[in-house]
């Protein structure tokens, strides 16, 4: 169903060392936070109805690997799926590792930390934001952020010539002049260009939260920036995903301050970018991730949801959204619609046509969905 948009003013909890403060927020009035009531929405998603095929936790509850995980990637190799994340006893704490899964005959391996932050006997930093991908040629590139924070983490990187089973040593991408610390993929998924060019949907947030983007040629050793593509004044947005058209055309959508999934079109294959705008889909300043379909639709995993304290609100629901021209969406399937937190999606479409989703559920683990989405109607 479309969504409607309607202004609203959102209620926050905002949880400071501990401790619990309520606070009021305002988005600008030009925007338009599109809120439907949550009975307008599909119901949750039930397994072998409607496309969706099946799911499963890639690890159970009561044989966690860390206490929490959370900011998960999924690729497709030739020797099958592979998924990481991040997980330690919790988000900024200097345990935190990037932690690897792979599908074998059907199964998801035990996790293994293949790298972290360790910078000296006495000193180690959070990692952050893994994701995978896989080029059509050379192996499988796996990119991550250390750092305290992320308005000061680093870009990495390392690679598996074997499915994700070992890696090589990992190696800091550099810093570029206009956005500081390279950091590769803030979030999602690249696309390879015609020529072989990996571009990397990315992001800062110490000068504003801003969108970029970093093309490499030579599978990460050396860096071309893009933009950022807005000064964050009047959104400010994060964590792009690109999206790609028969007409040549590339749009990104991105997380956003402003309650909304903020979206900038380009026409000459990511060289330049348009103005930062509002979509009709709503955001609670989450995570979100998308992908092109093979049929030329655009899907769009998200929270259908603002900040607030009225349920559903927050990360409390995940949906699917499919468009055909990236302005008019359509909410085709509710993946949680339950107290706590179901974020961060990682989506894919594989070799065979399905869809493969993965994300962060109650911090606990992660959850594989498959969906097919030749059975997911726009009517």
């Amino acid at each position: 169903m479309f969504v409607r948009p309607v202004f609203r003013f959102a209620v926050c909890w905002l949880f400071v060392g501990g401790s619990t403060f309520l606070t009021g927020y305002f988005p600008p009035v030009a925007l338009l936070a599109a809120e439907p009531a949550a009975n307008e929405m599909p119901a949750v998603a039930v397994p072998g109805e409607n496309g969706y095929l099946r799911s499963e936790l890639i690890y159970p509850l009561d044989d966690k690997p860390t206490p929490q995980c959370h900011a998960s990637t999924l690729v497709e190799t030739k020797f099958g799926l592979v998924a990481a994340w991040f997980g330690g006893k919790h988000e900024r704490n200097d345990d935190v590792g990037i932690w690897v899964s792979r599908q074998e005959e059907g199964e998801w391996t035990r996790p293994v930390e293949v790298v972290n932050g360790v910078q000296s006997d006495d000193l180690r930093y959070p990692c952050w934001n893994p994701v995978l991908f896989q080029p059509s040629k050379g192996p499988l590139l796996l990119f991550y952020k250390v750092g305290p924070s992320p308005s000061t983490w680093w870009g990495m990187a390392t690679r598996s010539t074997d499915g994700g089973k070992t890696w090589e040593a990992p190696w800091k991408l550099g810093k570029d002049d206009k956005v500081g610390h390279l950091l590769g993929p803030v979030k999602n998924k690249p696309i390879e260009l015609e020529d072989g060019g990996i571009l990397c949907p990315s992001s800062t947030e110490h000068q504003g939260w801003r969108v970029h983007f970093e093309l490499t040629r030579d599978q990460g050793k050396t860096w071309q920036v893009i933009g950022p593509i807005h000064d964050g004044k009047e959104f400010g947005a994060i964590q792009p995903s690109i999206l790609r058209y028969p007409d040549g055309r590339m749009q990104v959508l991105c997380r956003s301050q402003q309650n909304v999934i903020a979206q900038s079109w380009s026409e000459d294959n990511g060289a330049t970018w348009g103005p930062m705008t509002a979509t009709s889909l709503p955001n609670p300043n989450s995570g979100t991730d998308a992908v092109t379909l093979a049929d030329g639709r655009q899907l769009l995993v998200y929270n259908h949801t603002t900040r607030g304290v009225i349920f559903p609100s927050g990360r409390n629901m995940l949906n699917i959204a499919l468009s055909t021209d990236g302005d008019a969406w359509r909410t085709v399937m509710t993946l949680e619609r339950d107290r706590g937190e179901y974020s961060y999606p990682a989506v894919i479409q594989t070799a065979d046509g399905l869809v493969h989703v993965l994300y962060t559920w109650q911090r606990q683990t992660l959850k594989h969905v498959v969906v097919d989405p030749r059975q997911l109607s726009q009517k």
